[in-house]
């Protein structure tokens, strides 16, 4: 099995560099999904609150038999539980789920920027949790410059990462500049662009990207392995997810080849500098907000 590469976050941390997500994983699926992944290799696992599957995720790793300490467990805060005692209240609802006392990493799952009131008071609580160690990390996620300048310019603590929408169409560049300049760990989620665009008035997909393929060819990989590599070799994390034991074995078989920097900046110029997944601004408690369950 071969050693996951680590990336240590701004407080000392090691995190696996690639990740299992379980992003619209159905709750009957997840378990069955993530104990195949820990069988692969993957020692680190991503979920979140609004999945309604953490109970699931917990339940796999507690199976899997593997030592808790080797198994790296990150979710998310959801909007309609944003504030400070309502965060603190979220962890507990998310600990709780999971079958752990301590979770590896906890993120803001949106800035919330019509709210942001109550984004800055979640991410309070967030380093309450951390200073009494029921964290080992905190950060973000869909964070654009703006959100994150505006955190920063009240927080005690740098968020350790910002999980957003990366992979070959849609590399959010300015982003992931900013994190860097400041310490923060760009964690691509759909790193292989399962989302479909429209590209040169084609409705396509990274899968099926003739750079991309050339790529794949001269190394003897999948498309879903040059994305994941590319995301590796720029110092990213990534989060593939996948509900097929056959694709989350391929997704994490990226280890034994190296892409030269010619490849990597033919990846980089296949940005459209268009999203997929919806924009964070549109993301409201009126559009997006739901009652996370206590159980």
């Amino acid at each position: 099995m071969p050693t996951i590469p680590n990336l240590t976050l701004n407080n000392g941390v090691e995190l696996p560099a690639i990740g299992f997500g379980v992003f619209q994983t159905p709750p009957e699926e997840t378990s069955s999904a993530v104990e195949a992944a820990l069988a692969t290799g993957y020692r680190h696992i991503d979920t979140a609150a609004a999945y309604g599957n953490e109970r699931q995720v917990g339940e796999a790793i507690a199976k899997a038999g593997i030592d808790r300490s080797d198994v790296f467990v990150e979710t998310k805060i959801w909007i309609s539980d944003y504030g400070y005692d309502q965060t603190l209240h979220g962890f507990d609802k998310s600990a709780g789920k999971l079958g752990v006392d301590q979770i590896d990493l906890l993120i803001l799952h949106q800035p919330l920027p019509t709210e942001f009131d109550k984004t800055l008071q979640a991410y309070r609580a967030l380093e309450t949790l951390l200073n009494d160690g029921k964290v080992r990390a905190i950060g973000v996620s869909n964070f654009m410059v703006d959100h994150l300048t505006a955190l920063l310019d009240k927080a005690t603590v740098v968020p350790a990462v910002n999980q957003i929408e990366a992979h070959p169409y849609f590399t959010q560049h300015e982003v992931q500049a900013f994190g860097a300049q400041h310490g923060i760990l760009s964690q691509a989620w759909s790193p292989i662009g399962g989302i479909t665009f429209y590209r040169d008035g084609n409705h396509t997909s990274t899968l099926q990207d003739p750079v991309i393929g050339e790529i794949a060819k001269a190394h003897g990989k999948t498309p879903a392995q040059v994305m994941l590599r590319w995301h590796l070799q720029q110092g990213r994390s990534a989060i593939p997810k996948s509900t097929k034991s056959a694709r989350i074995a391929e997704n994490f078989d990226i280890f034994d080849f190296e892409l030269t920097a010619e490849q990597l900046a033919a990846i980089d110029g296949l940005d459209t500098g268009r999203r997929g997944g919806p924009e964070p601004a549109d993301i409201t408690l009126a559009n997006f907000g739901m009652p996370i369950p206590e159980a």
